[in-house]
C-alpha cells in the first residue's frame, strides 16, 4: 500500500470529546473573559494576594545569595576606600605636620633675621650679613664655617655677631668660605665690661662648663660682681666694637685654694643651632692711618754764599 494512501485520523476508540479547534475556541474566549473581568471586577486580587504571601519565603530565600554577594561586594570596596582613606589622611597630616615645623622654623628664622637687621642698623660699622654652613667636626675645638669669604671681604679677626649678641671671631679666611671660633672655645677671650660697675676684664672659654659657658678669670675675692650682670664687649682690644651683648653672669664661687673668684657666665648669642649671622669689620681696619711726619726742611751748609 502506498504511504500516501494511510488513513492519519485518530482510531475511533480514541476520538471522544470535542475537537481541538473547540477547545482552542473555549479556551480563548474564556481567558478574554477573565482579563476582560479582572481588570473590571479585580476578581483574581484575592488570589494574587495569597500567592504573593505564599512565595514571599521562597522569593526571600532566592534574593539572599545576590544579596549576600552583593553585601560582600560593598564590604570589599568599602573596606579597599577606608583603607585607602586612611592612607591619604596619614599623609595629609604628615605633611600638615612637617608644613607646621617648618612654619614654626620660618617664624623663628624670620624673628632672628629682624633682630639681626634691627642690630645692623644700630651698628654704626661697616657689617656683612652671612650664614652658617655647618660645625666643624671637632670634639676638641667650637668652631663653625660660614657661606663667605676673601671674596666677599671677610677679614681675619673680624667678630661674628648673631641676634643677640656676641657669636665669636674669624680665625681663618678662605676664598670663598671663613672659619668662626665661638666664644665658647677654650683658645679664644674676650675683654669685657661689667655693665653695672664699669669694671673691666676678660672673659675665657670654660671647657669645663660643658663647652656651653665663659669664665670671668683674675677676679679677686673682694671683686663687686654679682649673678646677673651684664657683661658687653670694652673695645679696648681694637677689634670688638664697645658696647656689644656677650654674656651674664651665672654663678659665683670662692675658692680657697685660690685669691681669685670662679664666675660662671652664661653667652647670650646662640652658640648653637644658629644660622645666621653678621661679620663686622675689626675695628683696627677701620682706624685712619697715621699720617706720615713731613721731613723737616734741610738747613743750608755753613760758608755757602747767601
Amino acid at each position: 500500500m502506498a504511504l500516501g494512501t494511510l488513513d492519519r485520523s485518530l482510531p475511533p476508540f480514541f476520538n471522544q470529546g470535542p475537537s481541538v479547534l473547540s477547545k482552542l475556541v473555549f479556551f480563548g474566549a474564556l481567558s478574554v473573559f477573565l482579563m476582560v473581568a479582572d481588570v473590571r471586577f479585580h476578581l483574581t486580587q484575592p488570589i494574587r494576594a495569597a500567592l504573593s504571601t505564599a512565595l514571599l519565603p521562597v522569593q526571600w530565600l532566592a534574593l539572599k545569595p545576590a544579596d549576600a554577594l552583593r553585601y560582600s561586594r560593598d564590604y570589599v570596596s568599602g573596606l579597599s576606600q577606608a583603607q585607602s582613606n586612611s592612607i591619604e589622611a596619614s599623609k595629609k597630616l604628615a605633611l600638615q605636620s612637617l608644613r607646621a615645623g617648618q612654619v614654626e622654623q620660618l617664624t623663628q628664622e624670620n624673628n632672628r633675621l629682624r633682630k639681626l637687621l634691627g642690630l645692623r642698623e644700630q651698628l654704626a660699622i661697616p657689617v656683612m650679613a652671612a650664614e652658617v654652613l655647618y660645625d666643624v667636626a671637632d670634639l676638641y675645638t667650637r668652631k663653625v664655617i660660614l657661606d663667605k669669604g676673601q671674596v666677599q671681604g671677610v677679614e681675619l679677626g673680624s667678630p661674628v655677631l648673631d641676634e643677640s649678641g656676641v657669636l665669636g671671631q674669624v680665625t681663618r679666611v678662605h676664598p670663598l668660605v671663613s672659619e668662626v671660633t665661638l666664644l665658647i672655645d677654650s683658645e679664644l677671650s674676650i675683654p669685657v665690661l661689667n655693665v653695672r660697675t664699669g669694671a673691666r676684664s676678660v672673659a675665657y672659654g670654660d671647657p669645663g662648663a660643658g663647652s656651653s659657658g665663659l669664665e670671668l678669670r683674675f677676679m679677686g675675692g673682694n671683686s663687686d660682681v654679682q649673678p646677673g650682670d651684664l657683661l658687653t664687649t670694652s673695645g679696648v682690644d681694637g677689634v670688638y666694637p664697645p658696647g656689644l651683648p656677650v654674656a651674664k653672669v651665672r654663678h659665683i664661687e670662692g675658692r680657697s685654694e685660690s685669691a681669685f673668684l670662679k664666675i660662671d657666665c652664661q653667652p647670650l648669642a646662640l652658640v648653637t643651632g644658629t644660622r645666621h649671622v653678621i661679620v663686622v669689620k675689626p675695628v683696627v681696619s677701620q682706624i685712619p692711618l697715621r699720617p706720615a711726619l713731613e721731613a723737616p726742611p734741610a738747613r743750608g751748609k755753613k760758608g755757602a754764599a747767601s
